[in-house]
């Protein structure tokens, strides 16, 4: 009788899980049929790399280095991001690596999946690194850091190991893929403009434009004169009272003349 009663409830949930695991797995990213290979890294959100979904990357590059790259995201989408890092042969110690996500304003993009900060020991001849964002919504509120869409900045680092390991040489296989994209659609709002991170960082906007110099005709008798600034007027007052301080110190220490 309990035999009975348990291969239909083992039957059921076995349904349940089956039914249950197409949506709860994770398809791995995949590199795009014909994709150009990348071999560079930037060092600095100003020259990270731009990449694309499914472009794969494959650089050299030293224990130490911050690598950068950036891609742009769509309002709907889910990104995942695989990273492969190998080690040369003879390391002193173990070392934690970690691959952060950063959306157009530098916000530091929250991972709900993927190994972000592993740690090896000094026998691994590889770390493996991933994440997998939230989904890029097409608005959000000002005060929230929701993923929204534009060009988004991943950088991938080590930040602890020991000290003899720094700048041996590493190989470094990066991918980003698109495992969701169900369009901006399903939420009511969009962003006006993509998030798009400054290139030109220190570009003066909306600056005065400056005189021309030929267009002043004529020239002033106080043109050879050097401008007013702080330095002149108080070397002026330091001028005045060391001319004051002298008369008086010689006012006081004369003698007086005999008749």
């Amino acid at each position: 009788m309990r035999t009975a009663l348990f291969r239909p409830l083992a039957a059921l949930l076995a349904a349940g899980g089956a039914a249950l695991l197409p949506a709860a797995a994770v398809a791995a990213p995949t590199p795009s049929p014909g994709a150009t290979p990348v071999n560079r890294a930037g060092t600095s959100f100003l020259s990270a790399t731009p990449i694309t979904a499914g472009q794969p990357v494959r650089v050299d590059a030293s224990i130490g280095d911050h690598l950068y790259w950036s891609f742009p995201a769509a309002a709907g989408q889910v990104h995942e991001i695989g990273a492969t890092v190998t080690f040369p042969k003879g390391r002193s110690g173990a070392s934690t690596w970690t691959v952060d996500v950063f959306d157009g304003l530098r916000r530091r993009q929250a991972c709900t999946a993927g190994a972000q900060t592993p740690t090896v020991d000094a026998k691994a001849s590889s770390v493996a690194l991933g994440c997998t964002l939230r989904e890029v919504r097409p608005w959000a509120e000002p005060w929230s850091a929701d993923p929204l869409p534009g060009t988004y900045v991943i950088r991938l680092s080590v930040i602890d190991l020991p000290e003899p390991d720094l700048g041996a040489p590493i190989d470094v296989d990066l991918l980003v893929g698109t495992i969701a994209d169900r369009g901006a659609s399903a939420d009511d709002g969009e962003l006006a403009a993509p998030l798009v991170p400054n290139t030109k960082a220190g570009t003066v906007l909306n600056a005065v434009p400056p005189v021309d110099a030929e267009a002043d005709e004529g020239d002033s008798p106080s043109d050879w004169l050097p401008d007013l600034g702080s330095r002149w007027v108080w070397t002026g007052i330091g001028g005045v009272l060391a001319a004051v301080a002298g008369v008086a110190g010689f006012a006081l220490t004369r003698r007086p003349r005999r008749r």
